[in-house]
């Protein structure tokens, strides 16, 4: 599992597996779950994070800056 926050947009993305392609399924209106083809959730999005989540309790996040590609 590998949790990252953009504390710009104030994004959470918690990775909990990969997948070529996901489906998207949104769970509430800032809640999205990643799901792949067999069924088995990979992903979950949360946009304005720290309005649904006590950021504190999961800080700190390794932040990594990656490339432009």
């Amino acid at each position: 599992m590998r949790i990252s926050y953009d504390p710009i947009y104030d994004v959470l993305y918690i990775k909990l597996g990969g997948a070529e392609k996901v489906y998207c399924k949104d769970v509430e209106e800032d809640i999205t779950m990643d799901i792949d083809a067999e069924g088995k959730l990979v992903g979950i999005e949360i946009l304005s994070a720290s309005e649904h989540l006590d950021l504190s309790l999961l800080l700190p996040v390794e932040i990594k800056k990656e490339a432009l590609r």
